[in-house]
């Protein structure tokens, strides 16, 4: 059976992750330093999949003959309703400290989990995970009558699901893996 669940914020949980690499070591001491597993406050979780496809135009055709696969891009943006450095650290990992540091540094790579269950249907949820996550940049907006807000966005190596409950949950077989 496939997912019909319909979700929303309050069924989503968002978790960072290390990798084991230099940079993936840099976040964990931002993440270890700030506690800061499972991210909370979150606003306005944005994920696109850029696939770059070109099309193709015959001379005298309106339509394109062929669609051709281009660069695929990863890339978000959120928003926070909190103010730490944590986030800041995972930009610019030691560059972000009033120490001087001895350049180059690695800036932090991360992993995204975010994660779609409701309570109700535990038997079917949803999991999305971001590997590779490097933060593109940090702005905060303090309005005069409005909550202080963090905007990030971040770009990515590479994106997987898991459909829990779904038939065959991660068993997709391409003709050439067979």
């Amino acid at each position: 059976m496939a997912l019909t669940e319909v979700y929303t914020g309050k069924n989503a949980q968002l978790s960072l992750a290390t990798a084991d690499t230099p940079e993936g070591a840099d976040a964990k001491a931002a993440l270890d330093g700030y506690a800061l597993q499972t991210v909370g406050r979150l606003t306005e979780v944005r994920v696109t999949v850029d696939t770059a496809l070109k099309e193709f135009y015959e001379v005298g055709r309106r339509h394109p003959v062929s669609l051709s696969p281009g660069d695929i891009a990863i890339h978000g943006s959120a928003q926070r309703a909190y103010i730490n450095g944590a986030l800041l650290f995972l930009l610019m990992g030691r560059g972000a400290s009033f120490t001087a540091v001895a350049e180059p540094y690695v800036q932090p790579t991360f992993e995204i989990s975010m994660g779609f269950a409701d309570p109700a249907r535990p038997e079917e949820a949803l999991s999305l995970t971001i590997g590779g996550v490097k933060f593109e940049n940090w702005r905060v907006t303090v309005p005069e009558d409005e909550f202080v807000i963090e905007n990030l966005c971040f770009r990515a190596l590479t994106i997987g699901v898991l459909d829990v409950g779904a038939d065959n949950a991660g068993n997709v077989v391409f003709a050439d893996q067979q």
